[in-house]
């Protein structure tokens, strides 16, 4: 398998138009790929339909097997799709690292799931037996985001694949390559039936196409609030269930007697990570008023230390924003800011998609990097005084996905963070964590709830069937 072979990346032509594969360091075409039309969606939820039923009906162990090999190949192929992954999506090689690790792991957890007990015994107030069972769903419809574009494309597919079903994937077409087109090449290399997952890179109407397509009765969405919003609407129309894993805003709360060195580590990793662009990004610092002078010096200096560049060629802390777009926004969200009254400690510059990592102080509730989702490196730093202060500002948010809290004292910071709305909570650790046997996903603004990992894989991907067996036909009344 080489992905660098533009014939592996793409073996079914699409209708949508070509559409070049962009190294956002550099501006250059690293290839083309075609996108999905509409129609392609259709036909591929027909060719899924009719390859699902004989997947579901093939013995657990050898789809188990299947989604083993894939995890194998995510290993065996690590060097070239390390550099898709640094160069398509900006990563560096270490979080490049990391979405392979997950990947991997992945398909391993899937590949446990082909074999899970899939029901209960049940009592039943008549002679017979009585009792639940999971079935596959059919075909599940992934919509994957750029920003980790394996891990969230994979950790739908794989748990998908392995309890029976057919998938449509379609990957953000800025990363087409790293989050879709490798997972088609990994599992064609590990026996799937090409039939059972389809990429189909596309916009917004290949979007749209695939949650109206009525042979595809599950959505897996991660991306944004406002497209989650509108996919969640059009979902619920049709009677779809829909998996949404959405934005963030989380709050990184620093006590009064957390070590101070720890928590600007912590916080350095939380803000910048990846440019910012994750949904768990520490975009709210909390920080008690005793510490947040020096934690804000501590913090501007990190950012000042920071290498910002080309991740294929240099060696750096942060790659480029994925485009202009992306750019315009953050630099946006800033400027209002510091117009507003928000004091810019660090950053706050970029040089072509190179955003410097940013630190605001002197923010409130209507700073607009404060209150927004920035989705790039800025670390907005306000002080509290008193725990219950500090409680009300970290919930004080339409997002609920991430959190962390900053302590010496465990006990207080659990008992800080039952306090709080989140998905997730982390004590003495940064908002960005991720791993294939946790549960992950937001509440409130941030999604539906814990949808990948585990149990949560098998209610997301499974319908729940209630059969009854009696030794002859029951009489009734009538």
């Amino acid at each position: 398998m080489s992905l660098l072979d533009p014939k592996a990346w793409q073996p079914r032509m699409l209708a949508g138009g070509e559409s070049d594969v962009v190294e956002p360091a550099t501006g250059e075409v690293l290839g083309h790929v075609t996108l999905a039309a509409p129609e392609d969606i259709t036909a591929a939820a027909e060719a899924a339909v009719a390859a699902q039923s004989a997947w579901a009906r093939t013995p657990h162990f050898v789809r188990a097997a299947v989604l083993r090999r894939a995890g194998d190949l995510f290993t065996a192929h690590a060097d070239e799709l390390r550099e898709w992954l640094v160069r398509e999506s900006g990563s560096i090689p270490g979080k490049a690292d990391f979405e392979l690790h997950v990947a991997a792991q992945e398909c391993y957890e899937a590949a446990a799931l082909a074999s899970r007990p899939a029901g209960q015994v049940l009592p039943s107030e008549d002679q017979r037996l009585s009792y639940t069972r999971r079935v596959p769903v059919g075909v599940v419809g992934v919509i994957a985001p750029f920003n980790a574009p394996l891990i969230l494309s994979i950790r739908s597919v794989a748990p998908a694949l392995a309890l029976g079903n057919a998938v449509l994937l379609k990957p953000d077409p800025r990363t087409a390559v790293c989050g879709g087109l490798s997972l088609a090449a990994v599992f064609a290399e590990a026996g799937l039936d090409e039939n059972l997952l389809h990429v189909l890179p596309g916009g917004a109407e290949a979007g749209q196409a695939l949650v109206a397509e009525p042979r595809v009765p599950v959505i897996s969405f991660t991306g944004s609030t406002t497209a989650g919003r509108a996919v969640g609407e059009a979902a619920g129309r049709l009677l779809k269930r829909v998996h949404l894993e959405l934005g963030g805003n989380s709050a990184l709360v620093v006590l009064e007697d957390a070590d101070l060195e720890g928590a600007v580590a912590q916080a350095t990793w939380g803000s910048f990570f990846h440019q910012g662009q994750i949904c768990m990004t520490t975009g709210r610092h909390l920080v008690h008023a005793s510490l947040h002078d020096e934690y804000v010096e501590r913090l501007a200096a990190k950012a000042e230390a920071l290498a910002v560049g080309d991740p294929h060629r240099e060696q750096v802390h942060l790659g480029p924003v994925i485009d202009r777009g992306q750019l315009g926004k953050i630099h946006r969200l800033v400027e209002s800011s510091t117009a507003r009254g928000a004091k810019l400690v660090a950053g706050g510059t970029h040089r072509d998609l190179f955003y410097r990592p940013t630190v605001l102080t002197h923010v409130d509730g209507r700073t607009p990097a404060y209150a927004e989702e920035v989705f790039g490196p800025v670390a907005p730093v306000r002080s509290f005084d008193t725990l219950d202060e500090a409680a009300a500002l970290a919930a004080d948010s339409p997002y609920g996905l991430s959190l962390g809290i900053v302590t010496r004292d465990t006990a207080l910071g659990l008992e800080l963070a039952d306090r709080i709305p989140t998905g997730i909570a982390h004590i003495n650790d940064q908002t960005v964590n991720d791993e294939a046997v946790a549960p992950f996903g937001g509440i409130a603004a941030s999604g539906t709830g814990a949808r990948f990992g585990g149990e949560a894989n098998l209610e997301a991907f499974t319908d729940l069937r209630w059969t009854t067996v009696r030794r002859e036909p029951s009489g009734h009344p009538f």
